[in-house]
């Protein structure tokens, strides 16, 4: 836990302790010449130089200047899988080439295919390749970061999965903050094909060890894959035991993800490419937060998600990332931004709520993280210019200099 004086800064920030909803997303505070006081990692003071208070022992603070540049709440990404063994380039030719995202699937592509890797690497592999990504989240301002298990689908891989995120996260020198779901039900194993309902038996009997290491459940509800009723009813078991509901839904058809998100609680729906009206209402209505992944929508040639339908209906959207090895192989913050502002329709305000507070709120952790407010913890990024425009002008390129987490700067190309 760090202690850090910012001078000088122009402060772009949402506000507020729960997720901005329609159009509150494009509300931000722009505070120039202002200062931020981070002591053992939260921070205690915001606001003009004249107003702050004198640290008790000076000598323990680092000083920095932002020149006048923005200084913005930390990115958080709140939807990745990005623990994960092999590659699988070779997809997206075959993509390229006009086969389909389920067709890959079919014919043994897709998840089993990492499944398959992920059971054969070591650990160290594992959690190399994972401290690389983690790396390049957090030059790109990145400061919190959910990641899921899925590339075991079965009992002793997914807890190693989730055990291996625990031990990352749990770090000495960490540099960012994990939160950890546990997505057993992220495909149906080839052994339990026309039995998904058997294997959501075997799901609900991981539960209790999974929720040792992970705050959330998520499960891929779609036609063929895990269907409503399956999907409800492991659902419903996993808050039984505690967990935090997400959902992977209505990625690829209308099948009423978003109003099951709805009416089991859950703290998030993702992807929503195809939702219903009705489902964005009801997850209007109910408070859940629609995290939109138009990286992932790039990646597949397929329409984006209806940004503007969800704000419009007065939800609170998100955006992540979906970094994985398969649809998306890719944790671009920068291009995210361009993609919603260019091709979503968002304008530069509510994109960064969505990928600030709103990212926060996907994890319920906007008490916590999101905006720079005193008691917050001290998580902020530097941009190279006084202009938060830029965010989606540079498209996908990066233009943080310098990363804060917990009041340590862990990323400085000043």
């Amino acid at each position: 836990m760090g202690n850090l004086i910012i001078e000088n800064a122009r402060i772009i920030t949402p506000l507020g302790n729960k997720s901005a909803k329609g159009s509150d997303m494009s509300k931000l505070s722009d505070t120039p010449d202002s200062h931020i006081v981070i002591t053992d990692g939260r921070i205690t003071y915001v606001g003009n130089k004249e107003g702050m208070p004198k640290p008790d022992q000076p000598e323990k603070y680092k000083t920095i200047s932002a020149n006048g540049n923005v200084v913005m709440p930390g990115f958080v990404d709140s939807h990745t899988h990005m623990l994960f063994g092999g590659f699988r380039p070779d997809e997206f030719e075959w993509r390229l080439k006009g086969d389909s995202y389920m067709s890959i699937m079919e014919r043994g592509g897709g998840i089993q295919s990492t499944v398959d890797s992920t059971k054969k690497a070591s650990d160290y592999h594992l959690v190399n390749k994972t401290f690389w990504f983690l790396k390049r989240m957090s030059e790109m301002g990145v400061t919190t970061v959910e990641a899921k298990s899925g590339y075991g689908l079965d009992k002793k891989t997914e807890l190693r999965m989730l055990r291996l995120l625990d031990y990352i996260n749990k770090q000495s020198d960490k540099f960012i903050d994990i939160v950890t779901t546990f997505m057993g039900a992220h495909a149906i194993p080839p052994e339990y094909k026309g039995r998904t309902s058997e294997y959501v038996d075997v799901l609900i009997s991981m539960l209790p060890e999974a929720k040792e290491y992970a705050d959330f459940c998520d499960v891929f509800c779609e036609k063929n894959v895990f269907e409503i009723e399956d999907s409800r009813r492991l659902l419903n078991a996993a808050k039984e035991h505690g967990f935090k509901l997400k959902l992977h839904a209505d990625e690829i058809v209308t099948l009423g993800g978003g109003e099951l998100s709805a009416e089991v609680g859950a703290i998030s729906a993702d992807h929503l490419l195809h939702v219903s009206d009705e489902g964005i209402r009801q997850m209007a209505d109910s408070g859940v937060v629609a995290t939109l992944l138009p990286l992932t929508a790039f990646a597949l040639k397929e329409p984006y998600a209806p940004a503007r339908k969800f704000i419009d209906a007065g939800c609170a959207v998100a955006l992540a990332t979906d970094l994985n090895p398969g649809s998306c192989f890719s944790g671009s913050i920068p291009l995210t931004i361009a993609l919603a502002c260019i091709y979503m329709n968002m304008s530069i305000e509510e994109t960064i709520t969505a990928l600030t507070l709103n990212g926060a709120a996907a994890l319920d952790m906007a008490d916590e993280i999101g905006t720079i407010e005193v008691g917050k913890k001290g998580n902020l990024i530097m941009l190279s210019t006084d202009n938060y425009r830029v965010l989606p002008y540079y498209v996908g390129m990066n233009c943080v200099t310098t990363t804060v987490f917990d009041g340590e700067i862990v990323y400085d190309a000043r």
